[in-house]
């Protein structure tokens, strides 16, 4: 998997969170609850993260933590549900991602197993970071976004 290394700033973000399993599910929460509350409070065409906050391969399903993000100003007031958090600043390994929603378990384990046998992984946040003009292609599924590893 090609990759750049980038230096990030940090980002100051509004989240809502998922618990459960990943996969489609996922996907749903996206659609049927951060979007609906994206429009609410006018944080569309903004900058979205997707952060795992547990290893699927390690932690139950049942147990899974995934955050949903977006961008927001400092200035920006942040009601409930929400809550606020700030994506670290730092050196990131960043890959490209074209696909669907099925093959993003996939690509992040080809990206984890490349760096780690570079021994690039440093400790930290990994996230998906999708573009302010996001759109999936309705007929197909396929989107695209960056994946991004602390690295060393």
């Amino acid at each position: 998997m090609q990759y750049e290394i980038k230096d990030l700033p940090e980002v100051r973000v509004a989240y809502l969170r998922y618990k459960g399993p990943f996969g489609p599910a996922l996907g749903d929460f996206w659609k049927e609850v951060f979007t609906p509350w994206q429009k609410a409070f006018g944080l569309l065409g903004k900058v979205t993260y997707g952060v795992a906050q547990d290893d699927p391969g390690t932690t139950p399903a049942a147990e899974c933590r995934y955050d949903a993000c977006v961008e927001i100003s400092p200035e920006h007031q942040i009601a409930p549900p929400a809550k606020e958090t700030h994506l670290p600043a730092g050196r990131y390994a960043v890959a490209a991602f074209k696909g669907t929603a099925a093959d993003v378990p996939k690509a992040w384990g080809e990206f984890f197993s490349q760096l780690s046998a570079e021994n690039k992984i440093a400790e930290g946040l990994c996230f998906e970071r999708y573009p302010a003009d996001y759109a999936m292609d309705p007929a197909t599924g396929v989107f695209t976004a960056e994946l991004c590893i602390p690295t060393i």
